[in-house]
Order: C-alpha cells, then structure tokens, then sequence
C-alpha cells in the first residue's frame, strides 16, 4: 500500500469537498483495500469528457490497490434524478436503461481496468427491498430535510411540481450505499445532498459512514456553463480522433489547465513546469498540443494520436493560421446564431450579404473545414475558428 501521505495527495488532486478528510485518513492508515463506490444512471448513452473527471478519479484509487464498485443505477435510473433540474424528470424504460447500461461498461473500459473493478446494479437489492422495506425507508427521512435541497426548494418556492418518487431518489442512492458497504462515494459537485444522504442511512444502519469526496464539474468548450450534450459544447469519448482532437485545440489558452488538471494523467509539477514554460514565452499551442494527443490515445491509441497531429497541422498551421487568435464571444440567447451573421458580428465581413457572397465563393472556414451552406447556424455552445478569405480570423464562441 503506497505511504498515507502520497496516496492522499493523489486522490485530493481536483477535488472540489472531501467530507471528512479525517475519516479519509483513518481508513487509509487501515492498509485495507477500500470499497470505492461511484454510481452512474445510464440516462444517456454516450460519455463526454465531463464524466471522465469522475473516472479519473476513479483510476487514482484502483492505481493504489482499492477496490471500485462501478453502480449502474438501472433501479434508480427508472425514477430519473432530479439533481440541477427545475422540473420532473421522465423516467427511462427498463429497456433503455439496459441498452444504456451496456454503452457505459464498454466505454469505461478506457480509462478503467475491468478486471479489477466490480460492476452493480441497484436493482439487485432495491427490488428485494419490496414495497415495505421501501416504505420503512421512506420513514428515515423527513419532507422538512427533503426540502432543504436547493433543487427541491426552489421549485416548492416557484410552485414547480415536485413528484413523490422524486422523493425517494436520494433515499435509495443512500441505501446504495448501505447494501455496498462504501467506504467512499464519490460524485460531482451537484450530488452533494444524496451523497450525504448514504453517510446519515450508514449512521443509521449501524456501519461506519463512507467518505463523500465531490469533484467538480467541467465546463465545455465555451469555457462557461458546464460539458453538456444539449448545449453542443462537449466532446465525446467515443468521437473520431481528429474531431477530438480539433475540439481540444479550440478550447481557450486559460481553460487548458483547467482540463490539464482534471483530465490529465500527468503528474501536477509537470503540469506546474509547462505553465512557467508558457508563462516564459512558450506558445501554448504547443502545450495544448500535448493535451489533445494525451485525450485522443487515451480513447484510440497512440496510432490515432500521431494520425490526428498530422492532421491537425495540415489543416492548420500548413493554412498559414496564426497563433494568435482574437476570440469573439457571440450572445445568442441559447438559440444559436447563422453563419453569416456570426461573421458579420465578429468583423470578419463587413456585411451579411458579403459573408453569404464569401461563402458562394468558398472563401469561408470553420475550422479548416469550407463551409458550402448559407443557412448553417451554429449552435449555443460551439466554439470554432472562422477564417474569411486568407487573412482574416477568429475564434467564435457561441452562447
């Protein structure tokens, strides 16, 4: 078992609360291997970088001999979690949580080493708990506590309705936690208050109380609101290597570390020693460089990394695209904004009706790609470099 200090300083990296680190201390010095708990409701089949914060952490404890108990929600799943949302969410049939499911095991197998980490479902036990267990849960809890959650208390307060299943959601993520025997739960930043919840119902119980450790969420390439699918500014673990490659060459020069940080496997001097080097004068293009091809090799291999960078430079630097790049943020209310505008707004033509005409000429580029249709529009959250012409660019943010 690696020393209680190094190995507490690797799981602390990134992470946002740690509740308590005491307790986290205590049951390091044990030398046991730890029961290392992290639950994922397979409400969406594709994972994005977003949800590698979380397995990355993951990695760090399996990197040091704990044992991981990957929860696919497939009970809990079918209530939907309200976590962050102001109304109900529509709950998943049995059959798109099994589908679900499946993507998450396959994908996870990235980052994480299958052999050496125990794969669950929370029906296996809530569906034995039946309608009594169930209720004799429900009992643990009050309506006046359920109500402190920030979620909860701002829908009760703006007459959103509030379904009594919801209710029940954190509750059986608690019970997760007791029929597991976690020893830490881990879980973003918006998971506070369930997380908390499988402490009080170990407590409860009569078992020693997990360890809540919460990471951060990761904003998305407009360097604003967090990774997300339906906003458009996320990259995917499963997309093409040269797309995720060019998606993280668009991120701006200060959310780079960001990214270094959480998603990198580097260790943070190394990461410290880049920073003094661009800080210096090093182009951080080629830092970024360095990120990408890491990301692309994680999710297809080294082959497809050295294949993406040649790629990416013929595209880019060899089009004589300069390093420094003015960014344009673009306000589109959430609803995105056309092409032609979006050049008009960012100074690149003087007019629509000369960037429509640019475009008739094939004199217009998102990144690197000729844009043939007048009527694109690009959506809240995108993030590309428009180029007009031979000289004129610039980095386009939507929001």
């Amino acid at each position: 078992m690696v020393e209680v200090e190094q190995a507490l300083a690797l799981i602390k990296r990134g992470v946002e609360e740690l509740l308590p680190e005491a307790d986290l201390v205590e049951k390091l010095k044990s030398g046991r291997p730890l029961r290392i708990k992290a639950g994922f409701d397979p409400t969406a089949p594709d994972l994005h970088l977003g949800h590698t914060v979380l397995l990355n952490k993951l990695k760090h404890f399996q990197d040091l001999g704990h044992q991981i108990l990957f929860l696919i929600g497939d009970f809990t799943g079918a209530i939907g979690d309200p976590s962050g949302k102001n109304v109900t969410r529509p709950p998943l049939s049995p059959e798109q949580v099994l589908q679900n499911a499946e993507t998450y095991r396959e994908q996870v197998g990235k980052i994480l080493d299958p052999s050496r980490m125990e794969v669950v479902f929370n029906s296996t036990w809530m569906n034995q708990l039946g309608a009594d267990g169930m209720i004799r849960l429900a009992s643990r809890h009050t309506v006046a506590r359920m109500l402190e959650r920030d979620d909860f208390a701002k829908r009760y307060a703006g007459n959103q309705p509030i379904a009594i299943h919801e209710f029940l959601y954190p509750l059986c993520q608690g019970y997760d936690s007791v029929a597991l025997k976690a020893d830490v739960e881990l879980g973003g930043t918006d998971q506070r208050f369930n997380l908390l919840m499988g402490r009080e119902l170990q407590k409860q119980y009569g078992q020693a109380q997990q360890v809540v450790l919460m990471m951060p969420l990761l904003e998305g390439l407009d360097g604003v609101n967090k990774m997300s699918k339906s906003l458009g500014n996320y990259i995917g673990v499963s997309e093409p290597p040269n797309e995720i490659f060019g998606k993280v060459m668009s991120v701006s020069d200060e959310l780079m570390w960001r990214y270094y940080e959480l998603l990198s496997f580097r260790a943070l001097d190394e990461i410290a020693g880049l920073r003094t080097e661009v800080s210096a004068g090093r182009n951080p293009r080629d830092v970024k460089v360095m990120l990408a091809q890491e990301l692309v090799g994680r999710f297809h291999g080294a082959a497809a990394a050295a294949a993406a960078l040649v790629d990416f430079e013929s595209r880019f630097r060899q089009g004589g695209i300069p390093d420094d790049i003015e960014e344009v943020v673009l306000e589109s209310a959430g609803a995105g904004i056309g092409i032609a505008q979006a050049l008009k707004a960012a100074g690149l033509t003087a007019t629509t009706s000369e960037a429509l005409r640019m475009i008739d000429q094939g004199g217009v580029r998102l990144d690197g790609d000729k844009v043939s249709d007048r009527g694109l529009v690009l959506a809240a959250g995108t993030t590309a470099v428009a180029q007009v012409g031979k000289r004129k660019f610039s980095r386009l943010v939507v929001r």
